[in-house]
């Protein structure tokens, strides 16, 4: 058989387990997962010694874009990702101008598909009043789900009532992505708090019960509607306890951030940048990440990738911005907790790969599987090396993993059937696509 590529001798993480076989891509889809010695192609890549995961996908990214290309872009942003193993991701709607209407929307189509070095998904801001359209616009290309920020955002894109939440649930049908803090509590306890607060802070203003009030009332409309949610970044025990009675209307994402850095430590050490929303927390909590990782209530890993100016982030609390740099670091961190024995390689491939695909009805993607897309996130678990400031591609420039030693690193990333990245290495011009999904 004669093959565009081939890759040889790696273990393979497959939806039914590690395998060692070869991978045949044909135009851009895996074509074989039975490669003979005698079979050929344009390009044979070696992956002796190397694992060969699905494309991963980081579906939770903030690229800024339209904004500030000084702080992130999509060119910037999708590079960044590329160099983290990361084939595919998903952008989030809160950027200036936000992406809520049909201008905004043909634009970041245009601009992504001409743009992007990742295959790139987008986010729709709900607001209330582009509520009447959205089922419209949940079923345009490259459009992953409809967003709405119940809490902790900025202008019209935040929808905080149960009111305002419900008609965007009976408006269209595709599942919803949800930042549930609730916005009336974080109003309510404002007050008691003052500029120049530890940052430790930041995480007893908007506490357990912010992020679990907001939870509960976004299920208690996801059940009386019958419209899917996706929980975006649960960061309590109380949510993800709770939310195991609701997965006939729910699923779950956790960031990589709330299974890796721990409260109070995180803000002593790195201030401001340790700022995020929702905070990162106390160990209980982080347990009870790690538990729900371990039992399958968490359907999807991501880093929303959140990057603002090292000036701004070092400003005192509260006037430091939240939010945290992470698409390029979420691939090799969480490897090193695959080696660390937190969870195999294939619940990491379920969680950044299957399962984004399986929350979004993403078509083509998520496994390694005949037909599917040829995305490869190519891997070596046993290289050791520390996350340094100076490898981070986005234009600000930092990572709050800045001096992390990790164990296992991505050292290609495939992209239908094209290497795109070998060794800390971007090949070629951007040449990603807009995602395609089922609906």
């Amino acid at each position: 058989m004669r093959y565009d590529l081939i890759i040889r001798n790696g273990t393979c993480v497959l939806p039914w387990g590690e395998v060692s076989t070869g991978i045949g891509v044909r135009d851009g889809r895996i074509a074989s997962l039975e490669i003979g010695s005698g079979d050929e192609a344009a390009e044979v890549l070696d992956a002796t010694g190397l694992h060969v995961l699905p494309g991963l996908i980081d579906a939770h990214v903030h690229l800024r874009d339209p904004g500030d290309a000084a702080v992130e872009s999509i060119p910037t942003g999708t590079r960044a990702a590329i160099l983290g193993g990361i084939t595919t991701v998903f952008d989030m709607p809160n950027t200036s101008p936000a992406i809520t209407d049909d201008a905004t929307l043909r634009w970041k189509q245009d601009y992504a598909s001409a743009q992007s070095y990742t295959d790139f998904a987008f986010y729709v801001g709900a607001t209330r009043a582009n509520t009447g359209a959205l089922a419209e616009y949940e079923t345009r290309a490259g459009v992953c789900a409809v967003k709405v920020f119940a809490g902790s955002s900025t202008g019209d894109l935040m929808i905080e009532d149960d009111r305002g939440i419900e008609a965007v649930m009976r408006a269209g049908r595709r599942r919803v992505a949800f930042h549930s803090e609730d916005e009336y509590r974080l109003q309510a306890r404002k007050a008691s708090f003052h500029a120049g607060m530890p940052y430790d802070t930041h995480r007893i203003w908007r506490d357990e019960e912010c992020a679990f009030l907001g939870t509960r009332r976004i299920m208690a409309l996801a059940r009386s509607t019958g419209r899917p949610a996706h929980v975006l970044h649960v960061s309590t025990a109380e949510e993800l306890e709770y939310l195991r009675d609701f997965r006939d209307v729910a699923t779950v994402e956790v960031l990589v951030n709330h299974l890796t850095q721990v409260a109070p430590d995180c803000y002593e050490r790195l201030g401001g940048l340790a700022v995020m929303n929702p905070p990162i927390r106390d160990r209980r909590h982080h347990e009870a990440s790690w538990a729900a990782i371990r039992d399958g209530t968490v359907d999807t890993v991501s880093s929303d990738h959140a990057p603002h100016p090292l000036a701004a982030k070092r400003k005192e609390w509260p006037a430091c911005p939240a939010g945290l740099t992470g698409v390029q670091t979420i691939v090799p961190v969480m490897l090193d907790h695959v080696n660390a024995g937190r969870l195999s390689l294939s619940r990491l491939a379920d969680l950044m790969a299957a399962g984004p695909a399986r929350v979004y009805n993403m078509a083509s993607k998520g496994r390694i599987a005949a037909g599917n897309d040829a995305d490869f996130t190519i891997v070596d678990m046993k290289k050791r090396r520390t996350i340094r400031n100076d490898w981070i591609a986005t234009p600000c420039g930092w990572t709050p993993f800045d001096g992390m030693t990790v164990t296992g690193w991505p050292v290609a990333t495939i992209l239908r059937g094209v290497a795109v990245m070998r060794d800390d290495a971007v090949i070629g011009p951007p040449r990603g696509a807009l995602a395609r999904f089922a609906w």
